[in-house]
Order: C-alpha cells, then sequence, then structure tokens
C-alpha cells in the first residue's frame, strides 16, 4: 500500500526557498509539488545572478533550489556566488538534463544534493533531507567551537598551573635555603662548639649521633632544594641536565652518560624549564618503570635550529598500563609545556627500552652551540 502522506503541520514554520529558475512553468510545479507533499514553504522567483545576489543580501532563507542551465550562467556559478557572499546554506540544484559529470562536480564542490526535474514527487523529501544535513552540519560546527574553545581553556588552565608551580616551587626552595638551611646551619654550629668542650664521653656521642642526624637533615634540604629549583640552572641547562644526570646515578646506581653538543646550549629561559623538566620526568620514569635498566643515555643538542633532548633506558619497557597511567600525569603534562613552546614530546617504548624526545624549534634558525664537537659527560 501507499504510505500515506505526510501530515499537515499548522505549527510548522515555512521553509524559505530562494528559487533560481528562468522558467514560470517549472516555478509553478515546484510550488505544486511542494504543497501537494503539504511541505511549508516561501518561495522567491530569481532569474538572474544579480537579483540572485540581491535577495540573499536583503533577505533570509533555508534554502537556495535552482536550476543548472541559465542564462549566461550554471547553478553552479550561483553556488560559487553565494559561497563568496559568505552564506552557507543548503543548495539544491533542480535542472531538466545537468549531466552525471556536472552532478558530480557539483556535489564535489559542496552542493547539498541535485534532483532531476522529471522526478519532482522526491523534491519535498530532498529538501528535507538537505535541511536536516545542514541543521546536523552546524550543530556539529558549533559543538567543534565549543570543544575547542574548552580544549584551549584547558591548555591556559594548565600553564597558568604550571607557572603557578614553578613560582612556589621557588618560594618554597627559598625558605628551605633561607630560613630551615639557616637554622640548621646554625644548630650544627653550636652542637659541634659543645661535642669540643665536653669531657662527657657520653654526652659527646650524642652530640655526635646529634651531628651526624643534623648533617643528614641539610643534606635532605639540600636535595629537596635542588629539585624544586635547582640554582644550577643559572649555569646553563647543559650543566643543570648534567647534574641531573649525576644525582640520579648517585641516587639509583643506573650508570647515566649525557652527550650535548656544545659545552654551553644558549636558549631561552622558559625553553631551558621545558627542557630540564622533561629529562626529571624521563629519569623519574626510569625509576618508576624500569627499574631493572642499567644505563640511560641523555643526549642533548641544537643544531638545525631545534632544541632536541633524548632520554633513552634500556630497561624493559613500559607496559602499557604503566604507560597510560604516565601520559594521563606526567608524560601529558610535558606535552602541554612542550606544545606552550611550540615544541613537541615523542615517546616511544618497547622491550628493548623507552625513549623520551623533546623537540622545540629555536629562532633564528642554526643551533648556538659555538663547539663543533661533541662534549661528553
Amino acid at each position: 500500500m501507499p504510505s500515506a502522506p505526510h501530515a499537515p503541520d499548522i505549527a510548522a514554520k515555512p521553509t524559505r526557498i530562494l528559487h533560481l529558475e528562468d522558467s514560470r512553468v517549472d516555478h509553478t510545479l515546484v510550488k505544486f509539488a511542494l504543497q501537494r507533499a503539504q511541505l511549508p514553504s516561501e518561495l522567491d522567483l530569481v532569474d538572474t545572478l544579480e537579483d540572485f545576489q540581491r535577495h540573499l543580501s536583503e533577505q533570509v532563507y533555508d534554502l537556495v533550489l535552482a536550476d543548472y542551465h541559465l542564462p549566461g550562467f550554471t547553478g553552479l556559478d550561483a553556488w560559487q556566488t553565494m559561497r563568496t557572499q559568505g552564506h552557507d546554506l543548503p543548495f539544491v540544484i533542480l535542472s531538466g538534463a545537468i549531466g552525471e559529470e556536472a552532478a558530480v562536480e557539483a556535489l564535489h564542490q559542496g552542493v547539498s544534493d541535485y534532483l532531476l526535474k522529471d522526478n519532482m514527487a522526491r523534491l519535498a523529501h530532498v529538501i528535507r533531507r538537505a535541511l536536516e544535513v545542514s541543521a546536523a552540519r552546524r550543530a556539529k560546527a558549533r559543538a567543534d567551537a565549543a570543544l575547542a574553545e574548552s580544549r584551549h581553556r584547558l591548555a591556559e588552565l594548565a600553564e597558568h598551573l604550571q607557572v603557578s608551580i614553578e613560582h612556589e616551587r621557588a618560594d618554597i626552595a627559598r625558605e628551605i635555603h633561607d630560613d630551615i638551611g639557616g637554622a640548621l646551619a646554625a644548630v650544627k654550629l653550636d652542637l659541634a662548639w659543645l661535642s669540643r668542650r665536653t669531657l662527657d664521653e657520653d654526652m659527646r656521642q650524642h652530640l655526635d649521633t646529634a651531628l651526624e642526624m643534623l648533617q643528614h637533615a641539610l643534606g635532605a634540604s639540600q636535595r629537596i632544594m635542588m629539585n624544586l629549583r635547582p640554582p644550577i640552572l643559572d649555569q646553563g641547562l647543559v650543566a643543570a641536565v648534567q647534574w641531573l644526570g649525576a644525582s640520579f646515578e648517585r641516587r639509583t646506581g643506573i650508570r647515566v652518560a649525557v652527550r650535548a653538543s656544545s659545552e654551553r646550549i644558549e636558549v631561552p629561559r622558559e625553553v631551558q624549564l621545558v627542557a630540564y623538566r622533561t629529562a626529571q620526568e624521563a629519569l623519574t620514569n626510569v625509576a618508576k618503570h624500569a627499574s631493572e635498566a642499567s644505563a640511560v643515555d641523555i643526549d642533548l643538542s641544537d643544531r638545525e635550529g631545534v632544541l632536541t633532548l633524548e632520554v633513552s633506558d634500556n630497561g624493559p619497557g613500559m607496559s602499557a598500563e604503566a604507560r597510560r597511567k604516565a601520559k594521563s600525569f606526567g608524560l601529558l603534562g610535558l606535552s602541554e609545556r612542550a606544545s606552550k613552546v611550540d615544541g613537541w614530546l615523542d615517546v616511544s617504548s618497547s622491550s628493548a627500552g623507552t625513549s623520551i624526545i623533546l623537540s622545540v624549534p629555536l629562532e633564528g634558525g642554526a643551533g648556538t652551540h659555538s663547539d663543533p664537537e661533541e662534549n661528553h659527560s
């Protein structure tokens, strides 16, 4: 049985259609076909490109319905004119003989759909579908724009948090150095003075034990201060990475080799901090996920106008679960940091080990190192 026609929707807003057609008869047939399909619509007829442009500028339409062969121009010309004017409307070509090649080209350029005039009964269906697709595309564009804005705000928040964290680290390191470190050093001097002057052997042993514990506390405070904001950063990136590698080797027993393209690599302060934190996080990951590793190689270069930091270990590689956890917290934060200085972070892991590579383009093109020989530490 034939399907029942669409029930009329009295409250439906009429579809505003700009009809580009040079035949009054065909225009009447279009109106009749839409009425028969019970598609509420209002049609404005134009037959020249000038009138077409004027109506688009002066009126608001929901859809354009255009013949393909028109005096002096084609429906595709009208489509391009509409796009040039900045309008984003569903555009349907209704033609007597458009030809397969022209139809494919029209669809390729972005025309919503096309229909032959001898199949006018499907016109309402084609128009409804074009309107639905256009509405879905616009909704997706709005959602994409909102998502992009959300990501941008999250990136700004992440940057703000990183800057705040670095400032807080510097403040805490300064307080440890000035207050805690100074107080511990003063107490150590007093205990040493007492130890030298006491004649009681038991008291001397207690004082010596206290001095040992105090020295341990001083070492711990210095280590914490260096991890928070190492003053060695003031001596340059190469020196800071070398110190970081040496400290890691002493603490874990894993051999660390640092290779640099020169003794001193000059980079902006924010790039230096990103590279240092990347090396620090990479070594932390080695301690967490590659405890079986026996060696770590750190390569630092500024050749060809790009700062490259690569930290590789010979451990068993990170498991899928460990990589997800690292990417969710440590490495993801490093990626955000890298993007803020126009760089990027690459992570690869296999049974042969894990490699973390930071790349940051430097201003001025060529690298700034002056020593062509590599500096090994």
